[in-house]
């Protein structure tokens, strides 16, 4: 099976600067962690708090969720850590 997101809940972990989201494959729950750079660096440079993240990765979900898709196939392993490097 291929990866979903049918869950748009994501949260931001403060201590670890990455918002989290969820995927599926088949009955499997795969982790994302997407690195806060992603957001202040790649998308959006007035993201500064965990309301910004989180309006960010909103904002960005789409690309984002392409970028987790095509590194699910790459490493499938679960957590999947997200970086800027990923969205080059």
């Amino acid at each position: 099976m291929a990866i979903a997101f049918p869950n748009s809940a994501r949260s931001y972990d403060e201590p670890a600067q990455r918002v989290r989201f969820l995927g599926h494959d088949g009955m499997f729950e795969i982790r994302f962690l997407l690195d806060v750079d992603v957001l202040t660096n790649g998308f959006s440079s007035s993201a500064t708090s965990e309301s910004d993240y989180l309006i960010a990765f909103d904002r960005f979900r789409t690309k984002i969720l392409d970028v987790a898709k095509r590194a699910y196939i790459s490493r499938s392993k679960s957590p999947i850590i997200l970086k800027l490097a990923d969205f080059r």
